[in-house]
């Protein structure tokens, strides 16, 4: 007499639980994939945003690459990723290596001040180094004080300056996030490490590289990803403080797609530029994905 059993496998799936996350798919749907779909069909056509689109294919991107304004806002983003990513990331590196070696009273309340321009609105920022930039402002009066009336300029009305120099905002407001993040990653690290660094004659610097900087690298590779993407995506500081001038020295992709959008009427041109905006910042964080996966 046979006992085997025939494996009959259950066909009765609880679907009930999909219920919960419908609400935030049906979102998803309408405030991101559908706006995000309908500006990629709008990126080749040929429209004013009130009369009716005519289909132009690939036209417009074609257009926007041999703009040499458009190709020179681009190198523009990757001038401020210096400021935005690498000389805060630098910096908070600098600050993580220094709390290992160094204990500074009070510290928390430094970390507090420090981290103050991330909770602040872009505009106050924009506003308030406007004023410090001013031809009469803080800075220069500071360098007139000096006696160092040579250097006094108008700092965001020059053609050479006003970049790097808005640059430099963007360095101030995200040093505080990278500092505060591998801070935390520091205090992770087990302290066993750096017993053994000592003991077999490790110094300061070497300390660093070979103990600090490997096991702070999952928080390198979020705070990479995090800054470049602000920083070719960013608009709200540009506008506020030099509008993308002067002339086109500090125009950036974001400033051409507002301005085709909404002063130009050119929301097809607009369109591709924001796609090409995407699939460079896409491009960009999954090559820092790639160089900084974990190789087995």
């Amino acid at each position: 007499m046979s006992t085997n059993k025939i494996y009959r496998p259950q066909t009765n799936i609880d679907y009930s639980s999909y219920l919960y996350i419908l609400p935030a798919f049906i979102f998803y749907l309408i405030f991101v994939f559908f706006p995000l779909a309908d500006t990629f069909y709008n990126s080749f056509t040929e429209w004013n945003g009130i009369s009716e689109k005519k289909w132009v294919g690939l036209e417009q991107y074609t257009k926007n690459l041999a703009n040499k304004k458009i190709t020179s806002s681009i190198k523009h983003s990757f001038i401020l990723i210096i400021f935005y990513s690498f000389l805060p990331i630098m910096l908070g590196l600098l600050i993580a290596g220094l709390m290992i070696r160094v204990k500074v009273r009070g510290m928390a309340t430094y970390r507090a001040i420090l981290f103050l321009p991330q909770i602040l609105s872009m505009i106050v920022v924009g506003i308030a180094w406007r004023w410090i930039y001013a031809p009469k402002g803080p800075l220069n009066s500071g360098l007139d004080f000096f006696g160092l009336e040579e250097v006094s300029r108008a700092w965001l009305g020059s053609f050479d300056y006003s970049l790097p120099f808005v640059g430099l905002i963007g360095t101030w407001v995200m040093f505080g996030f990278t500092m505060i993040l591998f801070i935390a990653g520091v205090q992770k690290i087990p302290s066993e490490l750096y017993d053994a660094a000592k003991v077999d004659g490790a110094g300061a610097i070497s300390e660093f590289f070979n103990v600090t900087l490997p096991n702070l690298k999952g928080e390198i590779v979020v705070a990479l990803v995090f800054t470049v993407t602000l920083a070719l995506r960013n608009f709200d500081l540009i506008y506020i403080t030099t509008g993308g001038g002067p002339g086109t020295s500090t125009m950036i992709p974001s400033m051409f797609i507002y301005k085709k959008a909404f002063q130009m009427n050119q929301v097809g041109s607009a369109s591709s530029l924001g796609i090409m905006l995407t699939f460079l910042i896409f491009t960009l964080v999954s090559l820092i994905l790639i160089i900084f996966r974990d190789k087995k």
